[in-house]
């Protein structure tokens, strides 16, 4: 080779390697910029708000799911984690790790909430309570979507929520999509930890609803999660944390997963795509993007138009009012409570979410 072919091949040789140094800093830098998240979700399935949920937070490029953690609420957790591990495994993420947190409310049993229902009024939804699909708590069914076979963490959620806070102080947003047994398990076990995580994200409480939902009619100040495992929504809520947002029932109703949004995610072919379309769940109330609009509106606030700050608390006095949203304008909450201000969204840009959702459900799943 000539002197001057030999310079040639080392020039290019070397811009190669510049090419893949810059290349390795762009993606230590995008990494470095992606927002550090773990969702705290009773991920029933398939598909649904809760699976959909998981969905916005791992599609999108400036989200890095830490771990999801699993409590019981919409069905039994055991059941949960097994839509959880199939979902990962279809989409091809079974780097995140699946964390199995409460199995049962700290206080509250079925049996009570049976009672409470023979005396206040039946409720509408009673999550894995329901009698309509009821079964033993550590039975998983045949699941629709096949079986896992990938392995949920060995670890529990309430120490895996401290470790991962403690490991990236300041750092992490908790997000909150169902019952909050776990957070308030890791706050029992370590009372920094609500100091230590970046926010609290959740959607639950309700305050006044416009909407002709049977699980709201009777009483609006009713909401699932809450009136699941009020102690709980109790000891959380009155945490330090920096800063606490609330997706209240009120906002989330005026949204809907329709079937036109079905049929364009599903063009796009990906297993996110089809797993959308495949189980998308049409009966009313079914469609509303419960959990979907406190992820999304966390990615990109600007989703959300109006927000207000209040006090917020839920109802433990185990009579009518039991699990009840309780709030108070920022004047006037009690003065023998320890409270938290916490943002709740009022209202919504519904074209941008919806455009967001169906732009994340047809894109490319982004690796690990």
């Amino acid at each position: 080779m000539s002197l001057r072919g030999f310079a040639a091949s080392n020039f290019k040789r070397s811009l190669n390697v510049l090419s893949s140094l810059l290349l390795l800093t762009c993606f230590a830098a995008s990494a470095q910029q992606r927002r550090k998240v773990i969702i705290n979700e009773d991920c029933s399935g398939p598909g649904g708000s809760n699976m959909q949920t998981l969905l916005v937070m791992i599609q999108s490029p400036q989200v890095e799911v830490l771990g999801i953690t699993v409590v019981s609420g919409d069905q039994w957790r055991d059941e949960e984690v097994a839509h959880t591990l199939r979902l990962l495994k279809i989409i091809g993420r079974t780097d995140i790790p699946v964390v199995p947190g409460a199995a049962f409310p700290l206080v509250r049993t079925r049996e009570e909430a049976q009672r409470w229902q023979q005396r206040y009024g039946k409720v509408a939804y009673a999550g894995a309570w329901d009698d309509r699909w009821w079964h033993e708590p550590f039975v998983v069914p045949t699941l629709p979507e096949g079986q896992p076979t990938t392995k949920a963490a060995n670890e529990d959620a309430a120490h895996f929520l401290i470790r991962m806070v403690h490991k990236y102080p300041h750092e992490v947003t908790i997000y909150e999509g169902g019952p909050m047994t776990n957070l308030a398990l890791a706050i029992s076990l370590d009372p920094r930890f609500p100091e230590l995580a970046e926010e609290l994200v959740f959607m639950g409480g309700s305050l006044g609803p416009q909407t002709d939902n049977a699980e709201f009619i009777n009483n609006p100040r009713h909401e699932f999660n809450f009136w699941f495992e009020p102690e709980a929504a109790h000891v959380v809520l009155r945490a330090p944390w920096k800063k606490i947002v609330c997706t209240p029932v009120d906002i989330s109703v005026k949204t809907s997963l329709t079937p036109a949004m079905v049929q364009e995610i599903d063009k796009a072919g990906t297993p996110v795509a089809h797993y959308i379309a495949r189980f998308y769940q049409s009966f009313p109330g079914a469609d509303i993007m419960w959990d979907e609009l406190a992820a999304a509106a966390w990615i990109d606030p600007s989703i959300i138009t109006k927000s207000e700050m209040r006090y917020m608390s839920v109802d433990i006095d185990k009579g009518a009012g039991y699990g009840n949203t309780l709030t108070w304008s920022e004047k006037n909450g009690p003065v023998a409570m320890t409270l938290q201000p916490v943002e709740i969204q009022v209202d919504l840009d519904k074209e941008k979410f919806n455009r967001m959702f169906v732009d994340l459900m047809i894109g490319s799943t982004p690796a690990p």
